[in-house]
């Protein structure tokens, strides 16, 4: 995987505008509105078919991702009937925690927190309130003491499932949201040994990442990293590295461990250094200029999120430049990958890949150059992030 991207070109490009952010913005409310439209109080699939979504129950990872998309609407324009349709889904995160309906996974932070805790941040709502702290709960139970992490999907006495990967990190922020209002520091200090074991078994000497890695079940003992949506276990699969970046900044804003830094400046900066020169990585970095493969343009989006919320933290200059990369990310994606009609799309964000077959995975093809739930969202907060000081849902 040869490095792509310098430095000094990437400066080069222009940034998106303010003029340009406010047309985008206008753009994705437009668009939620006409999802509003065709679905109503119900749920999407998890990604497109030939750019439109169809509608699915709430029992998939990726819902909360569609709910998160109308409070970041709604905080664009306090539009009431948004508020009580992301409220009305409050309701039905509340049924599927209360029934235990797919809950044997770490993605209930992808799930609750922008649904429910974001409805409790934005309107004080003491059920989703509740809602949440009993999918934080839920989550600590897949706390292994041997290995100190949170098991990614599957029953937990199933040896074949003593693993972890890196999209948990953006799961954790429901444990920490949780140990804040209740006052119990299980939650964090769960969440911090989490981070620890992640962060030490995931990240390559060349600081690409892994998407998955193995524990011993009877001693913890870390054994291998692999990939399952990745092209293979010794590649950077672009959505994984995005989840490194935006991971570590969030467990950094909650621990202000100083190490996190220097790991998210190198994770960040081979994300950088392997895009394309349109800034719309391919779904693997193993992918150069000039390849056929599809893009993921949810990678892009993630990743700009990351560097807006480590900006925060970091001195002047360097947080100057995250910042402006990520302005330049956002604007290669609104230029490239934006739907700006419903004639073309009902989602935000085109060109995105959940899962692609090779050789070397035992991932399926599916939504392949479709939006998905989770580009639709990240690439909205990203714009919101952008246009003010925003309190963040995670």
């Amino acid at each position: 995987m040869e490095r792509t991207m310098k430095k000094e070109e990437l400066l080069s490009y222009p940034v998106m505008t303010q003029a340009e952010l406010e047309e985008a913005l206008k753009t994705a409310v437009l668009q939620t509105r006409f999802s509003m439209s065709r679905f109503g109080r119900g749920f999407k699939h998890i990604f497109s078919t030939g750019n439109f979504y169809t509608e699915a129950t709430n029992n998939q990872w990726t819902n909360g991702f569609w709910t998160g998309q109308l409070w970041l609407s709604y905080e664009c324009t306090k539009d009431e009937e948004m508020k009580q349709m992301a409220l009305a889904h409050a309701d039905d995160f509340r049924y599927r925690i209360e029934n235990q309906i797919e809950t044997d996974t770490h993605d209930l932070g992808f799930l609750y927190t922008p649904s429910c805790v974001a409805a409790y941040k934005l309107t004080g709502d003491e059920k989703a309130k509740e809602t949440a702290l009993m999918a934080a709960h839920k989550l600590l139970e897949r706390f292994h003491e041997k290995g100190q992490f949170l098991q990614a999907w599957g029953k937990l006495d199933e040896p074949g499932n003593y693993r972890l990967i890196i999209d948990c990190l953006l799961n954790l922020p429901l444990l920490y949201w949780a140990g804040e209002v209740t006052g119990d520091g299980n939650f964090a200090k769960k969440a911090e040994a989490h981070v620890h074991t992640a962060l030490k078994v995931l990240i390559r000497p060349d600081c690409s990442t892994y998407h998955t890695f193995y524990f011993h079940p009877e001693t913890g003992t870390p054994l291998k990293g692999v990939t399952h949506q990745g092209y293979s276990a010794d590649s950077a699969w672009s959505r994984g590295q995005a989840w490194g970046i935006y991971g570590i900044a969030l467990s950094y804003r909650y621990t202000k461990n100083p190490e996190y830094v220097g790991l998210f400046e190198k994770v960040t900066e081979y994300f950088v250094e392997h895009m394309p020169r349109n800034l719309v990585p391919y779904w693997d970095f193993i992918f150069e200029d000039g390849s056929m493969e599809p893009r993921d343009s949810s990678a892009a989006a993630i990743a700009a999120c990351g560097m807006l919320e480590m900006a925060k933290y970091l001195p002047e200059e360097k947080a100057l430049y995250y910042t402006g990369v990520a302005r330049r990310m956002l604007k290669a994606l609104y230029a490239i990958c934006a739907a700006k009609s419903e004639r073309i799309s009902d989602g935000l964000l085109l060109h995105g890949v959940y899962g692609r077959k090779t050789p070397y995975n035992d991932c399926v093809d599916h939504g392949i150059d479709e939006c998905n739930l989770w580009g639709d969202y990240y690439y909205l907060e990203g714009l919101v992030r952008l246009r003010d000081v925003w309190n963040p849902y995670w």
